[in-house]
């Protein structure tokens, strides 16, 4: 295996050689995640790995149902939010896992059926994605909802019997609760296209992606082992469900034995598919593996030090070429170059997009303020469309309706912190629609810039520097 890494190394293109797994992704527009574990944060070795090799982090179990609302209508957050502040705290985006499943209910969740159970499904969605509302990147809406084996059915339990339409109602409740978060079906043993489970998650999505049930993402937990193991037909699964309009996440990876050359076929099937957005490893170290450290399954062995598998993977993510993102229409004076701060000036006022007092508070609505060249100015258009402030805050869309306010808030990768840069100098929201506004078409400092419907005044248009 060292060999095999060793060759991987030499093919690395010289202006793209990233030294980390997260860093190395970015350069396609994708993520590298890990599962973490909060009772592991003491831990300095594990910490210190998570945070210099990983972008994006999910809750190994601290965000599931019997963790959140261990008694009923009484949520607990405690451990949730120790993993989401520490990754946020270290500039990292969060996976939410997840809201709806078989599993891991609290003992009063798994005594209930029927229309009380649904009920109560729905109130955990809502209490769950409230608490968490805007800071979540993607949620695991719906976890391991068919069953194994050649039926192609769905998996018999208490959420099934409540009736089959339960999992559209898991996704349209996440989506009122929160419009921001990319909504994903989770599953195992749905990697090998040629399978029944695979083909029967595949019908769900494309029956709910015609019929307009929320849905925007398949996550592939892709535990690949002996009974499950990794086939060439994988990247045939990624682009089939991509085909359907939907992103594809692989969310839970390991591979029993860590073979470097499957992790690499992984990461390449991943990397062909522009809607693969990224990957997750479940877990940092061999020694955190819910496999047990005796499977190897994982990028770090048990003494924190890097296996051929991740030389492997850092390699073929340092190979790869740019996603294509959709390029916005601008006019020549708008010129969103990724990677480039610069001033938002409003056409109307001649005054620039500001945040009051220099504020990294989030939720601090921005202002229209005479232009200079201070960081609370500079703007910068990301290839995610995002419009970045002080490098980590994000220009976001407080709602949906007229009349709400344009902050910065932590950038999560939600849909309400994307702007498109329109060929008539308007910046409209990539959730609503809406148009940014400088309120009452006030010209003057201290104007405050809301959201509002897109009506072609100069109010609402806007040049970059």
């Amino acid at each position: 295996m060292g060999v095999v890494g060793a060759a991987m190394m030499a093919s690395v293109p010289a202006d793209a050689a990233a030294s980390t797994l997260g860093a190395a992704a970015q350069q396609s527009g994708r993520y590298f995640g890990t599962a973490i574990s909060a009772g592991k944060l003491g831990d300095s070795q594990y910490t210190t790995i998570a945070n210099r090799e990983f972008d994006m982090i999910t809750a190994e179990n601290e965000m599931k149902i019997n963790a959140t609302e261990p008694n009923q209508n009484q949520f607990n957050f405690t451990n949730g939010d120790r993993i989401y502040n520490w990754a946020v705290q270290n500039g990292k985006r969060v996976r939410g896992h997840t809201l709806a499943w078989h599993s891991q209910q609290p003992g009063w969740m798994e005594a209930m059926s029927g229309s009380a159970l649904r009920q109560a499904m729905i109130n955990h969605i809502n209490g769950v994605v409230n608490h968490y509302k805007g800071k979540i990147y993607a949620w695991d809406v719906v976890n391991e909802a068919f069953a194994d084996g050649n039926s192609g059915g769905r998996r018999d339990s208490n959420l099934q019997r409540t009736g089959n339409d339960w999992i559209e109602v898991a996704f349209r409740t996440a989506r009122a609760a929160d419009p921001a978060a990319k909504l994903c079906y989770n599953d195992y043993n749905i990697d090998n296209w040629s399978w029944a489970k695979t083909q029967a998650v595949y019908n769900m999505v494309r029956d709910f992606k015609s019929r307009g049930v929320p849905i925007d993402c398949v996550g592939l937990q892709s535990h690949f082992n002996s009974q499950s193991a990794y086939n060439s037909n994988y990247r045939t699964t990624i682009s089939s469900f991509a085909a359907l309009g939907v992103d594809v996440q692989i969310t839970e990876l390991d591979i029993q034995g860590g073979s470097a050359q499957t992790y690499a076929a992984v990461t390449n099937d991943c990397l062909a598919v522009p809607r693969c957005n990224g990957i997750t490893v479940w877990g940092v170290r061999d020694s955190d593996s819910w496999l047990g450290a005796n499977t190897t399954p994982l990028l770090f062995d048990s003494s924190g030090n890097k296996k051929a598998a991740y030389n492997s993977v850092l390699n073929a993510l340092n190979s790869a070429s740019p996603n294509p993102t959709p390029t916005p229409t601008v006019t020549p004076t708008v010129t969103p170059t990724p990677g480039t701060g610069g001033q938002i000036r409003g056409v109307a006022s001649g005054r620039c997009v500001d945040v009051p007092n220099s504020s990294t508070t989030d939720g601090t609505q921005v202002q229209l303020w005479d232009c200079h060249t201070n960081p609370n100015q500079q703007w910068t258009y990301t290839s995610a469309q995002e419009l970045r402030v002080y490098g980590n805050k994000c220009l976001d869309a407080a709602g949906t309706a007229n009349g709400v306010k344009a902050q910065i808030y932590a950038c999560h990768g939600g849909n309400n912190q994307k702007w498109r840069l329109n060929s008539d100098g308007s910046i409209a929201s990539v959730q609503s629609g809406l148009c940014l506004d400088a309120a009452n078409t006030g010209t003057a400092n201290g104007t405050l810039i809301q959201l509002y419907s897109c009506h072609g005044g100069n109010n609402q248009k806007w040049t970059r520097s």
